[in-house]
């Protein structure tokens, strides 16, 4: 079903939403599924939109401040509109991290493509699915379910930061943000 909901009916709402650069609180809107709007967001965090990448950051960053996640799928929401879009693998890309301290005091902070700045740690953790080839995928949560891919020079980094710390009675390897221990792969499984 194609929606009658248009890009600029929710670049509309989503602005009128928004309150002192504010997220809009898309966690309390809850209005009729209208239908899919052809968009999409692709894994290197490109939005298109009928096929055509959309080039203007504002207009994006717009967007992605009222993506929701709903059993398993991404809506743009507004109080009054509700529309199916595509994500290829997350929604966001994790492009850049800090990281103050040391072992369990470290503390990582991420930025997004879009912006958002994010502490992992117990609210945000940091998680890494692999591949039948053993290809790691590494990820942070954002907001609401949503989770930013962290690219290729981001996850490197995050590497160095390493250390062993048993999860499970399995010494893990992984990283320490905000007093958790978030484990990237098995110890016994590192290539030296």
């Amino acid at each position: 079903m194609i929606v009658k909901a248009t890009p600029e009916s929710l670049m509309a709402a989503a602005k009128a939403a928004q309150k002192d650069g504010r997220l809009p609180p898309v966690h309390l809107w809850n209005p009729e599924f209208c239908g899919d709007l052809d968009m999409e967001i692709r894994r290197d965090g490109t939005w298109f939109y009928l096929g055509t990448p959309i080039g203007r950051f504002p207009l994006v960053k717009l967007f992605a401040s009222i993506l929701k996640l709903e059993d398993g799928k991404y809506f743009l929401v507004t109080p009054v509109e509700k529309v199916g879009i595509r994500v290829v693998d997350a929604p966001f890309v994790a492009v850049d991290m800090e990281a103050a301290g040391e072992s369990a005091g470290q503390v990582i902070t991420f930025t997004t493509n879009v912006g958002d700045v994010v502490i992992a740690g117990p609210d945000n953790p940091i998680r890494v699915s692999r591949d039948a080839g053993g290809e790691p995928s590494p990820y942070v949560h954002v907001r609401a379910g949503l989770e930013a891919l962290i690219d290729r020079k981001t996850f490197y980094r995050l590497i160095d930061l390493g250390e062993s710390h048993p999860v499970d009675g399995v010494d893990m390897f992984g990283v320490w943000s905000s007093g958790q221990f978030c484990p990237i792969i098995p110890v016994a499984e590192l290539e030296l």
